[in-house]
């Protein structure tokens, strides 16, 4: 299966100078639709094409401000157009697309859109739509709304972190290298530099929590939910597990992940020479070791990728080299470059985290990250690629709705990049041309990939009791968090420092901005090392048809359809973890320490 090329020709519904951010640019489009005559199947799937190319357009718009904005959250101007965008045009969309949706449900049923020889092809859209119309509140777009800037004040309060260490200001992406520093007392006192900063607003964080929490409990009521555990699952169109799935995989991360990180964990002490693990010593190498340091600069980050993947196969290769040569910054683009398509480099005033966002118009991807120059900037390279690679099989499906997959299958793409690139991190042009480091590296990822499984529980059932249990008090919620970490976490001992620990939960960045989107981490990561082990038993080559078969469907399947075209079981209680447990345990011994 080659890299696909694209060849799909937009629809000319949508005028090539259309402005996204301008209300009075989409209204006529979508009243256009409302009205329009539609008979026949025909005519629907034609007025289906029209409608994805206006919702493309206008989420595309909608991507460049936040895009802008996350990558300088200390522009006034970006950030006010930001704010303008989910203020005054978001809320005047949503009603129109709520009509759109309840158009096409409606046709969707008059003409049996789904049924017939050719019905399957809309199951999926016409299930999804339909939630969508049931779902809908005209009273919870304005508390959207608030939701959405409360979330763009998270990110201006956690970009803003900036710590004075070693004789210059650093960014918390830039300070976690000391984490890695064989100088206990360096590490130790970056750590406390650190948490003094994050401290200083962690009132100012449980306030804006605290406001999504009310916010969110009401948008579920609304709704018609007795609160907004239910709300979340529709939303997030969870038709093929429940809650007491994800309170099973809480089970089998207690049962089986936790003895496994409290093992590795004795192992890190008894190494070290330790009467106690303390929170700065979890990440320095357990030998004494010099941190690894795989690359410098955005730039050498993507030509590394580039060798990584011309090694694991040419046709994710041929998709990477469409991102550019690195290292790009959005806020400050190259004259005549065009939009970019990557921001990788950590820097002040850039928002947390990593992510990769497809603009839906244009139809390439862009990668946001904060790399400091560690491994696990590596492995986000590896994995916002996947995700890139996803958007990018599927370039050529006319459906926008089909153009994304459900999140928990979503997060295969990318974690599964993570693993099958392993083998080709070392050697000439690679991120370690030293074996022992290379060795290091796989290491440390393979037993990421599982020990994360733990602090996805974590965070799964964090929220499940903080949206359960809507008006409980800050205290409580550290309380509850305490006994999560009792529960789930490394076996580190936090003498004096209880502020820190109980608010570490902080800075999990998902809380804020999307609720709920954590334990598709975990279906996910069992999914992708399931590709893994048949890499390691079929071939790599084999390993990654699947992945691809599975890629390029999209959204078009339902979500177990979607594994099982990659080959996998969609599984994710106590039996699925321990296989995969066993079977890393067994890899892991093959490799040095």
């Amino acid at each position: 299966m080659a890299a696909p090329t694209p060849t799909f020709v937009p629809s000319a519904f949508v005028p090539a100078t259309f402005d996204g951010t301008r209300f009075e640019s989409i209204e006529p489009l979508a009243r256009a639709l409302l009205v329009r005559p539609v008979t026949t199947k025909a005519e629907l799937v034609a007025w289906l094409i029209d409608r994805s190319e206006l919702d493309a357009a206008c989420s595309e718009a909608g991507a460049n401000l936040y895009i802008a904005m996350t990558c300088n959250t200390e522009d006034q101007d970006v950030q006010g157009a930001y704010a303008r965008y989910v203020e005054e045009i978001a809320p005047k969309v949503k009603p129109l697309a709520f009509e759109l949706d309840k158009r096409l449900a409606k046709l969707a049923a008059d003409l049996s859109l789904d049924a017939g020889e050719a019905g399957d092809r809309y199951k999926v859209l016409t299930r999804d739509t339909r939630c969508e119309v049931e779902l809908f509140r005209e009273e919870n777009v304005p508390l959207e709304t608030e939701l959405a800037l409360l979330g763009q004040k998270y990110d201006q309060t956690i970009g803003a972190m900036t710590v004075e260490f070693d004789g210059r200001e650093q960014t918390m992406p830039q300070m976690a290298r000391y984490m890695e520093s064989t100088d206990r007392a360096q590490r130790e006192g970056a750590w406390l530099a650190m948490i003094a900063r994050r401290l200083r607003d962690a009132g100012a964080i449980d306030e804006i929590y605290d406001q999504m929490i009310a916010l969110r409990d009401k948008v579920g009521k609304n709704a018609g939910f007795a609160g907004y555990v239910g709300y979340a699952y529709k939303a997030k169109h969870r038709f093929d597990y429940s809650v007491s799935h994800c309170t099973a995989f809480h089970d089998a991360c207690e049962q089986v992940i936790v003895p496994l990180i409290r093992k590795l964990d004795a192992k890190r002490r008894a190494a070290l020479g330790l009467g106690t693990l303390r929170p700065w010593d979890l990440s320095v190498d357990i030998k004494g070791r010099a941190p690894l340091r795989p690359f410098a600069g955005g730039a050498e980050l993507v030509a590394k990728s580039r060798v990584v993947f011309d090694r694991l196969d040419p046709r994710l290769a041929a998709l990477f080299a469409q991102l550019g040569e690195g290292p790009g910054r959005y806020d400050q683009p190259a004259p005549d470059a065009g939009p970019a398509y990557l921001d990788l480099d950590s820097r002040k005033g850039k928002a947390p985290g990593g992510y990769q966002y497809m603009r839906d118009r244009l139809r390439r991807p862009f990668i946001f990250m904060n790399a400091a120059g560690m491994q696990r900037d590596v492995s986000t390279m590896l994995h916002e690629a996947g995700h890139a690679f996803h958007s990018m099989l599927c370039v050529d499906e006319p459906l926008l709705a089909y153009r994304s997959a459900p999140i928990e299958f979503c997060e295969v793409a990318s974690m599964t990049m993570e693993l099958l690139t392993l083998p080709h991190l070392g050697g000439p042009g690679g991120f370690y041309p030293d074996s022992k480091d290379e060795a290091r590296a796989r290491r440390h990822q393979l037993e990421e990939s599982i020990t994360i499984l733990a602090w996805i529980a974590t965070i799964d059932a964090f929220q499940h009791w903080v949206y359960a249990n809507p008006t409980h008090t800050r205290e409580q919620r550290r309380a509850f968090w305490l006994g999560l970490d009792a529960r789930f976490g490394r076996a580190v001992d936090w003498t004096g420092f209880d502020d820190a620990r109980q608010n570490t939960w902080q800075r999990q960045t998902h809380l804020f901005g999307h609720p709920f989107y954590y334990i598709e981490y975990g279906i996910a990561q069992l999914g992708a090392l399931g590709l893994w082990l048949r890499s390691l038993e079929e071939g790599p080559a084999r390993a990654i048809d699947f992945y691809m078969k599975g890629l390029s469907l999209g959204g078009s399947r339902p979500l177990p359809d979607l594994f099982a075209a990659a080959g996998l079981p969609f599984d994710f209680g106590e039996g699925a973890v321990r296989r995969i447990v066993d079977r890393v345990e067994r890899e892991l011994e093959k490799l040095p320490e």
